[in-house]
């Protein structure tokens, strides 16, 4: 198998807080992860690292073999990074569809004039259909004229995760893509990651660790900045050191 992501010592420090410490991460072309972990133990702070959007105190950050430690985000993007945050963070006043071409012609540098940026590029077949094939993959091909800010959160929700797979990732990360959800939405979320995981590598950061044990293959436990077990869902939810984490030290 291919290594897509390797991490080495990853390290980032906030003043006096060290909120990565040392972090060695492998992902191999294909696999899905998950990452799970208390309030505060450096979740999100990696996939900012591994995505770009803040660089390492110290340690490297290797995609697909090549050492992207100083590319910025946008950057990784294009070589294949896509990625979902905490907070849904699309454009409310844009239609559906537009969410989606728009930012396929901001990473796959489409040429336009101003004035035909909506009238020309953006109506490009390729690009379009790249668009449309998103949103029939997560359910909202039916809306794709509806004005995002009349969406509901789990539909927003599902509109990021097109946009990330509209970008051909070789790698999608999602941070915590079933927090804010009903248990109707969670299910629907599911439902659509597991038909999509097979296109790329995907890493989940995720609080509700019995939803996603069934869809990852492996397993990573953080906590105080460190990875503090690693393996199969069943070897890591079972080590004394996550229980005690998770729920104190067992009499």
């Amino acid at each position: 198998m291919t290594t897509l992501i390797h991490a080495e010592e990853l390290t980032k420090r906030f003043d006096g807080l060290v909120a990565v410490n040392q972090v060695n991460l492998r992902l191999e072309e294909g696999e899905v992860l998950g990452i799970i972990g208390p309030n505060g133990s450096g979740k999100t702070t990696l996939f900012n690292l591994l995505s770009g959007y803040f660089p390492p105190s110290e340690g490297a950050i290797f995609f697909a073999g090549k050492n992207v430690t100083e590319i910025p985000a946008y950057q990784r993007v294009k070589m294949g990074m896509a990625r979902t945050f905490q907070l849904v963070s699309v454009f409310d006043t844009l239609k559906v569809w537009e969410n989606l071409v728009l930012s396929n012609l901001r990473t796959k540098r489409v040429k336009e004039s101003p004035l035909g940026f909506f009238f020309s590029a953006a109506r490009k077949n390729a690009t379009l259909q790249c668009c449309q094939d998103a949103l029939d993959l997560v359910g909202l091909a039916s809306k794709a004229e509806t004005l995002t800010y009349e969406l509901s959160y789990g539909d927003k929700r599902m509109l990021e995760i097109a946009i990330g797979i509209s970008l051909n990732p070789r790698i999608l990360l999602l941070d915590e893509p079933l927090a804010g959800l009903s248990d109707h939405e969670i299910g629907s979320v599911l439902e659509m990651i597991n038909r999509v995981k097979q296109s790329f590598s995907l890493v989940v950061i995720e609080h509700k660790i019995s939803k996603i044990v069934d869809l990852v293959q492996k397993l990573i436990v953080m906590n105080e900045g460190k990875i503090i077990s690693e393996g199969s869902a069943e070897n890591c939810l079972g080590d004394p050191k996550v229980r005690e984490c998770y729920w104190g030290k067992e009499e």
